[in-house]
């Protein structure tokens, strides 16, 4: 049975579907993020073109397995329904198991949802993904985007606060005695990652106007807070900047980027490792394969590979070393007690 961070698994034949959630417990180590709704169901696009099963799950899964998706609340509720049933649609395909994508609330909540077993596979951020591996010890990496192995966060800037670009991570010294909003509490790129070269600059929180940090809750949140001059800086995912300069969404007259960081690793995978016993031999295998074969050379696996942002290529093999610094850092600011 789901708990409440998770709503309820679908049964029945073979498929994939999407539900509600409500909000989850937070776990001691994933501060709690501000509140976002729970994604409504929306269609996801016809599944793509799957690879043949797998010797392993020839035989397919039993009938009443349902792999339970999950994915941290990055962006619009909207946006992760459509990108994470149109996944659920491809691994159902691929696996030929019932295959079904569970919202949640907040970071937190699909860190706790993976902790109690509400979750089966997760799509985390990199720190997110440290939390959570520190509760479930023997959870499995599975897989990551090629772009995550570069990835990058930005400092952008009201015009109004009168900063200019820098090009250097002691540049960030300029930003004492101006307010800043981070994203989400839980974020990699949203506030780790930033707080970190913050203070590799000499800036701690209590240099920041108000003595402390923002938090808008999501990258998208950033970007609004910023433009609006709620917040005169902001820190968040290079990507989803990107995106928003290059779709018109955002006032360039109004807010630019400052600075660019130096590359870490970032999102990823992770899966239970109870999948093997109760789906099957072969079955976390099966679900990598899969994942690994999506291709830009299939228009249909393109689609998919699309809705991850960031001009992702590819899923790639990933491990627990990629995270090491996140980790780092994460028990550096606090963050991770386990």
């Amino acid at each position: 049975m789901l708990a409440a961070a998770c709503g309820s698994s679908g049964g029945g034949e073979s498929g994939a579907s999407v539900t509600t959630a409500a909000s989850a417990p937070v776990p001691p180590e994933a501060a709690p993020a501000t509140d976002a709704p729970a994604a409504p169901a929306t269609e996801a696009p016809a599944p793509t073109e799957a690879p043949a099963a797998t010797e392993a799950t020839a035989a397919g899964p039993p009938a009443d397995f349902v792999l339970r998706v999950g994915a941290i609340p990055d962006q619009d509720p909207e946006k992760l329904a459509r990108q994470f049933g149109a996944v659920s649609e491809y691994l159902s395909a691929t696996t030929g198991a019932q295959v079904e994508y569970v919202p949640v609330a907040d970071y937190a909540a699909a860190v706790t949802g993976f902790k109690v077993g509400d979750l089966d596979l997760v799509w985390f951020g990199g720190l997110t993904g440290v939390q959570a591996r520190s509760l479930v010890p023997d959870a499995v990496y599975v897989a990551q985007r090629d772009v995550d192995a570069t990835f990058q966060s930005v400092f952008i800037a009201n015009v109004s606060a009168g900063i200019a670009p820098f090009t250097d991570v002691a540049g960030l010294s300029a930003l004492k005695g101006h307010s800043l909003s981070f994203g989400s509490e839980s974020s990699t790129s949203g506030r780790l990652m930033p707080q970190y070269f913050l203070g590799e600059a000499g800036v701690g929180v209590a240099d920041l106007t108000g003595g402390q940090p923002g938090f808008s809750g999501s990258h998208d949140q950033t970007i609004r807070v910023v433009e609006a001059a709620t917040f005169e800086v902001g820190a968040l995912n290079k990507k989803v900047w990107d995106k928003a300069v290059a779709e018109g969404t955002v006032d360039t007259t109004k807010v630019s980027a400052i600075f660019t960081t130096p590359e870490y690793f970032d999102y990823h995978w992770l899966a239970q490792a109870s999948l093997d016993e109760r789906a099957g031999a072969g079955f976390t295998q099966s679900v990598t394969d899969a994942l690994l074969a999506l291709s830009k050379d299939d228009p249909k696996q393109a689609e998919l590979l699309d809705l991850f942002g960031g001009g992702a290529g590819a899923f790639i093999p990933t491990q627990a070393e990629n995270y090491a610094k996140i980790e780092a850092v994460a028990r550096e600011l606090g963050l991770l007690t386990t």
